[in-house]
């Protein structure tokens, strides 16, 4: 904790951190409820881009928990900020309840590909045509790049697998916007007017989640739920600054040991 001010923000994640599809994280509910009580802000980051916000929203308000839509900051907002600012027309590879976040986005005569997760369209014909157009100059752009994710039936293939295919084929690199990046977790916190040295990170997943946000000067703590498998801890340099059970105690840790009296 050297050097480290005082904590003024909580980033959480969210599919496998608190919920997994329609089933709550056990007693997350009332975590986020406790820690809201405390002297921090809170603020949920997903990489999720299977479903637009809107739809995110409904779906934790069906399982009871008490936040707002501003209150979200999703990879898929961070790509769209990119287009805006590259002026690009996408071909969207993202599940069709995705689009609605990218509404007013021109997408005709495409000059670039943007790939989250879609499983209806990671078929060979759209792939091939995404790996044609990279080769005729269009940048790639990855909303993230996650091997793998928790779903009610078990672990299932992430963007990640998919995007490295096309960066093989057309020996090009993607930009990455989502988490791990850094510059995800800074602008996630810019407008709680904290820096990276106040902040801590919950998520399941050690990469993206924890090591992203450390490389990025949080803390982070990884939770045992979702996406984790036995060791994940140790396969980001530094490890965790907690490793947990789940996000109830994560959220205990905090409020004993980080969070001003």
């Amino acid at each position: 904790m050297a050097g480290r001010r005082a904590l003024k923000a909580v980033l959480i994640d969210l599919s496998g951190t608190l919920h997994v599809e329609d089933t709550a994280v056990p007693g997350a509910q009332d975590a986020l409820n406790r820690l809201r009580q405390a002297s921090v802000a809170v603020k949920f980051v997903t990489n999720t881009t299977k479903e637009s916000k809107r739809n995110l929203l409904e779906r934790l308000h069906r399982l009871n928990f008490d936040l707002q839509e501003k209150e979200i900051f999703t990879s898929l907002s961070a790509a769209r900020s990119l287009l805006e600012q590259e002026q690009l027309r996408p071909l969207l590879l993202v599940e069709d309840g995705a689009l609605e976040d990218f509404t007013g986005v021109e997408t005709s005569e495409p000059n670039a590909v943007v790939v989250g997760l879609a499983p209806d369209h990671f078929n060979y014909q759209t792939l091939n045509t995404a790996f044609r157009m990279i080769l005729d100059g269009a940048p790639l752009i990855a909303i993230h790049k996650a091997r793998y994710y928790r779903c009610k039936d078990g672990l299932a293939l992430g963007p990640g697998p998919f995007v490295t295919g096309l960066e093989y084929a057309a020996d090009c690199q993607a930009t990455v916007v989502g988490k791990p990046e850094k510059a995800f977790f800074t602008q996630a916190l810019s407008d709680l007017g904290c820096s990276p040295n106040e902040a801590v990170m919950i998520g399941d997943d050690a990469r993206d989640d924890v090591g992203g946000a450390q490389n990025a000067g949080m803390l982070g703590i990884l939770v045992r739920t979702g996406k984790y498998r036995g060791g994940d801890e140790r396969k980001i340099n530094p490890p965790p600054h907690l490793t947990c059970d789940s996000f109830p105690e994560a959220v205990d840790h905090i409020l004993k040991n980080l969070v001003s009296k």
